[in-house]
């Protein structure tokens, strides 16, 4: 005879929200299929366990809408069968830079408060480590130098060491991959990450508390301290001051000092000049927008680390039209994993464009109808001056047609802007050249036809990077 026996609810004093979380992974494993679990639950990041539950970190907002739309039971069951009756999940939903936490429901579950601050604990993703992080032209030194702090904390001219660039270029996971690494290389190391709004946070809470004391000393002990987005410590005078008092005295001893911001220090209006120069004490280095190559590697790790199943056309067709972020890039196979796996069907390119078409849309406002003239005409070696004219010879005639209707498919210009600027011709035209380019791709007999088209695309794609 079998029967229900209620979990009580636990104390928070000896968990760690990664070892919760890791357990929650292992009920979660056996309730999903394995494509479900790498796509949707191995990305989540655990942060934090306290009085109100389990929170973990979500890549996006898109990914915490489908989590909750169609995970919601398994989630709340595991993290039940983990901490007890009444445990719910609380997601940071990462937003630009700064995350968002998002409370979902409400909780009875109350286990006795731990009294810690975050910095007591290391918590970083491992799985931002320097093996994962896909190298390119625009972030090859940046990793190089963190590498080498990472190899000898505090003890290289690095120091701070200072990376910054725009939003989803991949900081967070150099930064995470310092810590990663002295946490298995360097033993007994004190390693302390978190983000600079965390800190604030934190500080704040230390003053109402009345136990400055205790969190100056968690951070000031530190032999590598990790901040994340250091621009949100803008015209915070009094946390701008306790973190200056903690970089002096872990600089001093020789401890390694690791920043990340969306901005050189120079940059950053609202922080103190004593801070902006003690950050360029060390090395300050940018990281770049990845290259059309480092996109398709990027696409390619993710794929095989998800069990996608993609074409080489499909990931440059991706990596030719997604070209603002590594965030963005991942956002992309999540919603395209999304849809394959909701839908039960096969990823082509044609469901890539249906399915992307709103971040494809953005791209197509960087293109200009010259652009892709000028490719029409490279590709069909003609002057440039006869799709504009009035010749109509077949070769001239089709080239036209095929340019127009990469026009009226690659960028917003009206019908009318296109036909003007193809010899003053009216929309009427357009029209009949989009359609009949339209007819001759969509006839399985035309595989030449199509394979110019996707060739055009790509080039043309590729050239307005």
């Amino acid at each position: 005879m079998s029967g229900h026996v209620e979990k009580q609810a636990v104390s928070v004093d000896n968990l760690s929200a990664e070892g919760v979380w890791s357990q929650c992974l292992d009920r979660i494993r056996e309730s999903v299929n394995t494509q479900a679990y790498r796509t949707w639950f191995l990305p989540i990041v655990p942060l934090k366990v306290d009085a109100q539950g389990l929170t973990i970190q979500v890549p996006n907002q898109f990914f915490y809408e489908w989590m909750e739309e169609h995970y919601p039971h398994i989630l709340r069951d595991a993290l039940s069968n983990v901490l007890g009756e009444g445990a719910v999940p609380l997601y940071s939903v990462l937003q630009g830079e700064s995350p968002a936490v998002v409370s979902v429901g409400t909780t009875a579950w109350r286990p006795k408060p731990a009294g810690q601050f975050l910095g007591e604990e290391t918590y970083l993703n491992t799985r931002y480590t320097f093996d994962s992080f896909v190298e390119g032209k625009g972030n090859q030194f940046a990793k190089a130098a963190a590498h080498a702090v990472a190899e000898a904390p505090g003890e290289t001219s690095f120091n701070p060491l200072v990376l910054y660039g725009g939003v989803g270029l991949g900081k967070t996971h150099l930064i995470q991959a310092i810590g990663n690494y002295a946490k298995k290389h360097s033993t007994g190391k004190r390693i302390r990450y978190l983000s600079s709004e965390k800190f604030t946070i934190e500080f704040i809470n230390a003053i109402q508390n009345n136990r400055t004391t205790e969190f100056s000393q968690i951070y000031r002990n530190a032999d590598i301290l990790i901040v994340d987005d250091v621009h949100f410590f803008l015209s915070k005078e009094r946390t701008q001051d306790e973190f200056f008092h903690t970089f002096n005295a872990l600089h001093q001893k020789g401890k390694q000092i690791v920043l990340s911001s969306d901005r050189p220090p120079k940059e950053l209006r609202g922080l103190e000049e004593r801070l902006v120069s003690r950050f360029q004490w060390g090395l300050v280095t940018e990281i770049q927008p990845p290259d059309l190559e480092t996109r398709i590697a990027i696409l390619q790790q993710k794929a095989e680390f998800d069990g996608l199943d993609l074409s080489l056309d499909i990931i440059e067709f991706i990596a030719s039209n997604i070209t603002s972020n590594i965030r963005e890039l991942e956002g992309a196979l999540i919603k395209l994993m999304a849809y394959s796996s909701l839908r039960g069907v096969d990823i082509s390119l044609d469901l890539v464009k249906m399915v992307l078409k709103d971040m494809l849309e953005m791209r197509r406002r960087d293109i200009s109808i010259e652009e892709i003239q000028r490719a029409v005409c490279r590709y069909f070696e003609i002057p440039d001056d006869l799709l504009r004219g009035k010749s109509r010879k077949k070769e001239i005639a089709f080239a036209r047609q095929l340019g127009m209707f990469l026009c009226k498919e690659m960028t917003h210009y009206s019908l009318k802007s296109i036909g003007l600027h193809f010899g003053g011709r009216d929309h009427t035209t357009v029209i009949h050249a989009v359609r009949t380019i339209g007819d001759i791709t969509r006839d399985p007999d035309q595989t030449r036809v199509r394979d110019m088209v996707e060739i055009l695309r790509k080039k043309i794609a590729v050239a307005a990077l």
